[in-house]
């Protein structure tokens, strides 16, 4: 019995290297599942909505310790010369957490990441100026730099792929 086996299996691959069309790769996944908006497929949603929770997983927690430590967060907003540091702080967390949980719940998603890609390249721009620091500080600060453009990137293909079928907003 398993010599048959063998035989079978040696006939299958003898099969796949003679036919190279029919052996799978990369590109069959892409084609099996299409990810467009006008086919929107199962791999399609479960992308989207990992996306929107990895980024809501970046925002929320941000916005409840700015909460919970927000006179360390007021004194960190002066300390970079911003004016109205309270005001800023209370933006942050509004911005953070209900921008997260937007984002998590797929409810007014192109907006939210919008708004956050905003706030994510101020944020940026004030509080990882790595041009700015001196030279010790300058490999971290730019390190911090570059992922919150990266961040600002994802944020704005889900602004423009939307939530996905698995959302508020793909429920209406």
């Amino acid at each position: 019995m398993v010599h048959d086996w063998n035989n079978l299996i040696r006939a299958e691959v003898f099969f796949l290297l003679k036919d190279q069309s029919t052996v799978p790769s990369p590109i069959h996944f892409v084609q099996e599942f299409p990810m467009n908006a006008s086919t929107p497929s199962t791999a399609h949603n479960a992308f989207l909505l990992a996306a929107r929770a990895l980024m809501a997983l970046m925002f929320v927690p941000a916005g409840i310790s700015k909460i919970t430590g927000f006179e360390g967060t007021v004194g960190y907003i002066a300390s970079v010369g911003l004016p109205m540091a309270a005001a800023g702080a209370v933006a942050a967390i509004v911005v953070e957490v209900l921008g997260g949980l937007a984002l998590l719940a797929g409810a007014g998603t192109r907006v939210a990441a919008v708004v956050l890609a905003v706030f994510t390249l101020a944020a940026s721009v004030f509080f990882h100026a790595f041009w700015a620091v001196p030279a010790d500080q300058a490999f971290v600060q730019q390190l911090m730099f570059f992922k919150n453009l990266a961040i600002v990137g994802g944020l704005l293909g889900l602004a423009a792929a939307g939530a996905g079928g698995w959302s508020v907003d793909g429920r209406r």
